[in-house]
């Protein structure tokens, strides 16, 4: 009876012990699950050029493609171990809530009605985005209040719709939304002249106009922004561990443009660099791994994989890629952008 009061009563302190000592961090189902499948199943989009999209040999890219590849990266040490599973607006909340993938990574808006009601997490924001509207130059518009009457393109299931009609009854418009069930019907709605403009988040107008237009030339991104689109990757609720592992991969990422740290100089500073915030983050210092439940060189890996987040977005939606963004509010905070990692520590 003794030894069974006293097991009783050091219970709840082993309890505290493992919730408060990092090294004794133990991995979530979904990582476990993850680990023993050794791939990661990624909702991604049907394609989004710039995000999500397959290349000419079949090879998915994109910004949100390597967000999945650089958790791959950290938790699994391959960032090849993904399987890609291409969801569109309609399908992509119940894929992820029936256990079809493990992560959502698919230009997909942060907003209350999503965070408070689906059952999901939104880890970070990967990038600021905002609404705006694709237009033919044949109909001399130039500005989204010109747009009285005009049938507009839209996908269902998105923001878009949503705020399209806000748009519209804010400025008496009376736009007549023209919805289709995919992004595909409803961007070339409008190069077949079924509608007057296209409306999107602005880097996807970008991606349209630039790669699937029959003359890019003959059509304007409006300078009008209608929203506000924050957008990141989604993981369901009921496993903390694992949202805890993409949030933090991503702030690593950014943390790693933040310190300077390229695939191109990695090697060198983990060997030679003496700052302590360096050494966390390239596992040559204090242990953070453990509190993940991950190994000490965790964001190495996904560093190593896909580069810091300034790489990500130039190669992919930025300077070296056909969309040529501006960062705008994608720089980091010190360079008058909005990216702020929490630190690494």
């Amino acid at each position: 009876m003794t030894h069974l009061l006293s097991r009783q009563r050091l219970a709840p302190a082993l309890l505290l012990c493992a919730a408060l000592w990092p090294g004794l961090a133990r991995a979530g189902k979904t990582l476990s699950t993850l680990q023993q499948r050794g791939q990661i199943l990624c909702g991604v989009s049907t394609g989004v050029a710039g995000f999500s999209a397959p290349d000419a040999k079949g090879q998915w890219q994109g910004l949100d493609v390597d967000i999945c590849r650089a958790v791959a990266a950290s938790t699994l040490g391959d960032a090849n171990k993904v399987r890609y599973v291409p969801l569109n607006a309609q399908q992509r909340f119940a894929a992820l809530k029936s256990n079809q993938v493990d992560l959502l990574s698919r230009n997909t808006s942060w907003t209350l009605s999503r965070d408070a009601s689906l059952g999901f997490h939104f880890t970070a924001i990967t990038f600021f985005d905002g609404q705006g509207f694709l237009v033919n130059k044949k109909y001399k518009v130039t500005q989204a209040k010109q747009l009285k009457n005009a049938q507009v393109c839209v996908q269902a299931g998105t923001t878009n719709e949503k705020n399209l009609a806000d748009f519209s009854r804010t400025h008496k418009l009376n736009i007549k939304p023209v919805v289709f069930d995919s992004f595909e019907a409803a961007f070339k709605a409008l190069f077949s002249g079924r509608c007057q403009a296209y409306t999107a988040d602005a880097s996807g107008l970008s991606s349209v106009r630039n790669k699937e237009a029959p003359r890019p030339d003959d059509y304007l991104i409006l300078p009008d922004l209608i929203s506000k689109e924050p957008l990141g990757p989604l993981v369901r609720r009921g496993d903390d561990e694992w949202f805890a592992i993409v949030k933090w991969t991503v702030f690593a990422l950014q943390e790693a443009e933040e310190l300077g740290i390229t695939r191109a100089n990695i090697e060198q500073l983990r060997k030679t660099s003496t700052d302590p915030a360096i050494q966390r983050l390239l596992g040559t210092g204090e242990d953070t791994g453990a509190m993940l439940g991950l190994k000490k060189d965790w964001a190495y890996r996904a560093i190593q994989a896909v580069g810091n987040y300034g790489e990500i977005f130039e190669r992919n939606v930025g300077t070296q890629s056909v969309l040529k963004l501006p960062r705008g509010p994608n720089r980091l905070w010190n360079q008058g952008g909005l990216i702020y990692p929490p630190p690494v520590r």
